[in-house]
């Protein structure tokens, strides 16, 4: 058993797993988990699982992160067998050590889970084509309608404030105020735009507080490559990555999938020409969307829909100017100027949002006038 990165023997000890152990490999090492694939010869052929340590930096409390992924992943897997769906490819399963915990802690205190692998299954980082698209926005449409009513008062927030936009701006004003490293005098163009865009980061906040927008479970991570799309079918079968699931609103998850896939280029492009948001993107991923979330929703809700992907645009480049402001104290930078970049892009695309704003309102009420005349 190669042992070299972890001590797997240790891990494998505290389940019980038909089979014997083959080998792993690594799937992934990003930014927050560490994700590798085990797997073992059984007399039916292969069986692989998914090992992921915890990354304990980022989530502090790890008891109060698997309370949220259980609940939700237990909730979902109900909820595809009940509508007549296959919960073993269409949901997360978390496999419980042999005492009964949903993680493991080794003898170097770091902090293991183990879930299903889903086989036949390809992801994508960026949406090649329009029937991507819709089914990415079915995927997550799909995960909102059948959490619609998952007790809200079960989840806890493991990352405080993530999504609010009046702290982020906050954070923002005591970066320019501080102004550590003394760079504000070099971006004052940056300084004005998100100023002058102070109201914005109140809206959905205010809604939320006057009862006009509900308190749902969202994702916080709704980039195309969370979803497992089925290989032969191309649908999107399965949301994963579920560590950032906390109560939040509908619209952020909306807003920031399509702050990512709607941008004509790369996140750090220093060619703000080529920064446009592509209608047909926020077209197909809205029809998908609403296809499966529609009766879940609120008119508030889908209202909002194209002002949360400007708002979520918006309190990204508000982080990346930020975190430039503080000296780069929180993004992992390839260069000096590389927060500066990514905000620039950011801020570009927002204004090309509210230059088709008025188009992307026509196309959502024109997707909703077809679906509910269906």
């Amino acid at each position: 058993m190669d042992t070299a990165l972890f001590n797997l023997e240790e891990i494998l000890d505290n389940y019980t797993f038909k089979g014997e152990y083959c080998g792993y490999s690594v799937l992934n090492n990003g930014h927050i988990n560490n994700t590798y694939m085990i797997n073992f010869a059984t007399d039916e052929g292969e069986k692989s699982y998914i090992l992921q340590q915890i990354n304990t930096a980022v989530f502090k409390d790890p008891d109060v992160l698997m309370k949220n992924y259980i609940g939700v992943t237990d909730f979902v897997r109900s909820k595809v067998a009940e509508n007549g769906g296959d919960p073993k490819r269409e949901a997360v399963k978390v496999y419980c050590t042999n005492s009964g915990n949903s993680y493991f802690i080794d003898k170097e205190g770091r902090y293991w889970r183990i879930i299903n692998y889903i086989t036949d299954t390809v992801s994508y980082n960026f949406p090649d084509n329009a029937e991507i698209c819709r089914s990415a926005g079915k995927a997550f449409g799909k995960f909102q309608q059948i959490l619609a009513d998952y007790p809200i008062d079960r989840l806890y927030e493991t990352i405080p404030n993530f999504h609010n936009t009046v702290s982020r701006y906050a954070d923002f004003e005591a970066a320019l105020s501080a102004d550590k490293i003394g760079r504000a005098s070099s971006v004052e163009k940056e300084i004005d735009f998100v100023k002058s865009r102070k109201a914005d980061c109140a809206v959905l906040l205010g809604l939320l507080e006057k009862g006009e927008l509900p308190l749902r479970v969202t994702h916080n991570d709704t980039k195309l490559n969370n979803i497992l799309f089925d290989k032969d079918s191309g649908e999107g079968i399965c949301i994963i990555d579920l560590d950032t699931v906390m109560p939040g609103l509908s619209l952020y998850d909306f807003g920031d999938s399509l702050r990512f896939a709607g941008n004509t280029a790369d996140e750090d492009e220093k060619d703000l020409s080529k920064v446009s948001f592509n209608t047909d993107i926020y077209r197909s991923y809205t029809e998908g969307y609403l296809s499966t979330a529609i009766d879940s929703l609120n008119d508030a809700e889908i209202y909002y829909l194209p002002f949360s992907v400007k708002l979520m645009t918006l309190e990204c480049g508000i982080r990346f100017l930020t975190d430039y402001l503080n000296g780069d104290v929180y993004f992992r930078i390839a260069h000096p100027e590389h927060n500066l970049d990514r905000c620039r892009t950011q801020f570009a695309l927002v204004e090309d949002i509210e230059k088709k704003y008025d188009e992307l309102m026509a196309l959502t009420e024109k997707i909703c006038s077809q679906l509910r005349s269906e």
